[in-house]
């Protein structure tokens, strides 16, 4: 074998390699020896075939499987040989002449072909006892269980049919169309939907032009969406929907006690704001847990500064463009809209798919290095947990996972990721530190990119 490098730029080799005819002719050769005790040829008595007859059979064949493993022996003896970490498999680019490939396959001549390899940078990670964060911590109060009592109370209300106008507080259930100049918009109608007075629950200045209404009345309700309004594209914009009250229902007495905890299934008020508690104390340990991850990553990112294999990166970017362009499509929105272009967009995507690629790198390298594994046992209990997710087709789920090993793999990476961050922040110094509930729910521009 004879290997010449014509590539050495970055992350990024190349290879001409040849296989001599010779040697490829002799692996086909014995591999066809090999072939003579279990082939059965009429005329001839088991084992007894002669070589040269099974070559006129099968030799093409047999010189093509040869080939291809010839090649992946060479390529990985390539690979071995100078230590690479591979970023992707090999790009094998063969001969394309119909004439040349004719004649390596009859094994007439050598065969050269090139072989790509694009590899992983080496890493050195940083000192990661120097990595100093600062933890947002928030306490449960127990406004906030009272709080959340009242809101779950509120949604349990019963409420029954009254005659007369809507007042505050009420429940109306509605029909409604909703336009922009004049021409209807997706997701601007609802047939049959309940809305209390006073909730804040639909668009500013909606529930308030409600009031007064009754059974079977008819009534146009004009507004403005809010400038931060989540569907983009009715973001600020004035819209008019006519609207149709189907009932009325005034709000009943509501007594939240032991027997109001019964109802929902709890054994008494105190158990349903202990689980109340319970329940907002996870919910903030979430929150912190996040906010204390991004500022590792950050701290990780800074430790650490080094090229990406481009193809991972160009990878990565694929897969957060065309998630970012689809949305603006759905939305109707252009880089206009979003006060910037297309070019610098791209640009600022580009920074954040290779910063990822690199992060991922880094934990991975970290891992490895610190024998950091994800059992079996927790991937079953991923798989578990997903398949719960949907009632009723429980068995298909287990079975798409059981037999497609890159969706079970997309369960194990992220359970890996969690396990290298759990060791990180036990290397670094970690603070605790008291906030508002404000602070801690707080999502900068750069938390949402990461």
């Amino acid at each position: 074998m004879q290997v010449t490098e014509l590539l050495a730029e970055g992350l990024k080799r190349e290879y001409r390699v040849v296989l001599p005819a010779a040697e490829l002719d002799a692996k086909a050769t014995a591999r066809l020896n090999e072939m003579q005790d279990k082939v059965r040829i009429n005329g001839f008595r088991p084992g007894k075939v002669p070589v040269a007859h099974l070559k006129r059979l099968y030799g093409k064949s047999v010189l093509a499987e040869v080939i291809d493993q010839a090649v992946n022996e060479a390529n990985s003896k390539i690979i071995d040989e100078n230590g690479f970490r591979l970023a992707l498999q090999p790009k094998v680019e063969l001969p394309q002449d119909e004439a040349a490939v004719n004649e390596v396959i009859e094994g007439k001549a050598d065969l050269a072909y090139t072989v790509g390899l694009e590899v992983l940078p080496k890493i050195e990670i940083g000192d990661l006892a120097s990595i100093t964060l600062d933890k947002p911590v928030l306490a449960v109060s127990d406004e906030d269980v009272e709080e959340t009592v009242k809101r779950i109370a509120e949604s349990n209300r019963p409420f029954s049919a009254k005659e007369g106008a809507a007042e505050n507080g009420d429940r109306v259930t509605i029909s409604f169309v909703g336009s922009i100049d004049g021409e209807a918009f997706e997701g601007g109608s609802g047939e049959d939907v309940p809305v209390v007075l006073g909730s804040n629950s639909f668009i500013p200045g909606f529930e308030e032009q409600l009031i007064g209404i009754t059974a079977d009345e008819t009534r146009t309700v004009s507004v403005t969406f809010p400038e931060a309004y989540q569907a983009a594209h009715l973001a600020g914009k004035a819209a008019s929907f006519e609207v149709t009250a189907k009932t009325i229902e005034a709000p009943g007495e509501l007594s939240v006690d032991d027997e109001f905890a019964k109802s929902l299934g709890l054994e008494s008020l105190e158990a349903m704001k202990e689980q109340v508690k319970s329940r907002i104390a996870q919910e903030h340990a979430a929150q912190s847990r996040n906010k204390v991850k991004r500022r590792l990553l950050d701290a990780l990112d800074g430790l650490h500064q080094f090229d990406v294999p481009p193809s991972l990166a160009e990878q990565e970017f694929e897969g957060i463009w065309n998630s970012i362009t689809s949305e603006m499509d759905t939305q109707k929105r252009s880089f206009a809209d979003e006060g910037t272009t297309e070019e610098a967009a791209r640009a600022d995507y580009d920074k954040i798919a290779k910063r990822r690629v690199r992060l991922g790198l880094v934990l991975a390298e970290i891992g490895e290095k610190n024998n950091i594994q994800v059992s079996d046992d927790e991937v079953t209990r991923a798989v578990v947990e997903r398949a719960r997710q949907f009632p009723g087709q429980e068995q298909q789920v287990w079975e798409f996972y059981r037999k497609n090993a890159q969706a079970l793999a997309s369960l194990r990476a992220p359970i890996f990721e969690e396990k290298v961050v759990d060791y990180l922040l036990e290397q670094a110094k970690v603070t605790e530190v008291p906030v508002t509930r404000e602070e801690l729910y707080a999502e900068d521009e750069a938390e949402k990119a990461a």
